[in-house]
């Protein structure tokens, strides 16, 4: 499980860092746990060189037999490799009913009418990933089938992300279509008092400013300061402890690209390591936002070295279905966030705290600029969010 944990860092690194550089001075958000099973979906099923690009990307390549695609007994769900297996269990821990926060993601693999799925890859696409193909008619009804793609989106995301597909964007020549959405909603362990949240100026980038909801609170949360590139490293807790946000906010004259330059799967875990985050009461000052973006990834992921998949003669995909010339039209995704007061003091914090060694001075952390924030699950280390607020 901490190979599958170290892949979803390395990739959401990599996604990040390519999105980045197309997107400057923008804000950035995505989920790289639900791109990460949504492509595994597609390598369930695909061969050769295309599977072994794919398994490359998404740094499956380190784990030891986790690519033996081919299916020996078609009754058996198990022959496809550890890592499908491996993803379920790693998805069932993040997302158990007990949760205080609710997580919801929409995977599906719509085909084009001439597209007869494999038996078996149904069969195990719906045990391994509780995703199940659809064919829809996407050369004879392609407004009807965006709009019944939509409706299928929104009800899997509490009515959060509405129109993934505009209008016109899906055309009749579409083959194979990669839908991937995913909202989140959590709640603080120890919640903002609206009262607190005041209009404070935000620092964009050339001198420009622009007022934001500051929400405010002082307790007691892991901090780290980084001396090279300065910054400060803070944790805030989702209600049980089971996830939080981890903010990276540049001090003194740090500005954040050199942040982004020097973040790797290295300094990542080194910035955010037990030994460097120290529990303190901390002033803490961070925007109320929302964000909400969608991306179209085909260049993206071609860039990244999963090439074959998007190109209709070189991609190979036999064994989702036996149909020449199947390859994969578009991948979009979509993620949801809203960051506010809300949340529900859990009483064992309050009692808590006083165990805390207290440190004398009060530390300051306040976001009034750029910055880059991870939400993450605490047992597992995987991160299901990544995200650069630029602009709220």
């Amino acid at each position: 499980m901490d190979s599958l944990s170290t892949a979803n860092v390395e990739f959401c690194l990599d996604v990040f860092k390519e999105l980045n550089s197309n997107n400057v001075g923008d804000n950035i958000f995505f989920s790289p746990l639900s791109l990460l099973y949504a492509l595994s979906m597609v390598l369930l099923g695909a061969r050769g060189n295309s599977a072994e690009q794919i398994g490359k990307v998404l740094h499956f390549n380190h784990i030891a037999e986790s690519l033996k695609p081919e299916f020996k007994d078609s009754a058996k769900c198990s022959q496809a490799g550890r890592i499908h297996s491996e993803f379920g269990v790693l998805f069932s821990q993040i997302n158990q009913p007990d949760s205080n926060y609710t997580l919801s993601m929409a995977n599906r693999l719509y085909g084009t009418k001439a597209v007869v799925f494999h038996q078996q890859y149904l069969t195990c696409s719906e045990k391994l990933y509780q995703a199940t193909p659809q064919t829809v008619d996407f050369e004879r009804c392609p407004e009807e089938t965006r709009k019944t793609i939509n409706a299928w989106v929104e009800s899997k995301t509490n009515g959060k992300v509405t129109n993934l597909f505009g209008k016109g964007t899906i055309d009749p020549s579409c083959v194979m279509v990669l839908v991937n959405a995913i909202y989140f909603k959590g709640q603080w362990q120890n919640k903002f008092q609206e009262r607190e949240t005041t209009k404070t100026p935000f620092q964009l980038s050339e001198g420009k400013s622009v007022f934001v909801e500051m929400m405010y609170q002082t307790g007691t949360y892991k901090l780290a300061f980084i001396k090279d590139p300065q910054m400060q490293v803070l944790e805030l807790p989702y209600v049980n402890n089971k996830l939080s946000m981890i903010i990276l906010l540049p001090g003194g004259t740090a500005s954040l690209e050199q942040i982004e330059k020097q973040l790797n799967t290295k300094t990542f875990y080194e910035w955010t390591s037990s030994a460097n985050m120290v529990e303190r009461e901390v002033e803490v000052h961070i925007p109320r936002f929302k964000l909400e973006i969608k991306y179209e990834l085909n260049s993206l992921l071609n860039s990244l070295g999963m090439t074959d998949i998007f190109n209709e003669i070189k991609a190979d995909l036999s064994g989702i279905s036996p149909v020449d010339g199947l390859y994969l039209s578009k991948v979009i995704h979509k993620s949801y966030v809203d960051v506010n007061e809300e949340g529900t003091e859990a009483a064992a914090a309050t009692g808590d705290s006083f165990l805390v060694k207290r440190l004398p001075i009060r530390a300051r952390f306040l976001a009034n600029h750029p910055f880059l924030f991870f939400i993450r699950h605490s047992h597992t280390n995987t991160i299901l969010f990544c995200g650069k607020l630029a602009s709220p």
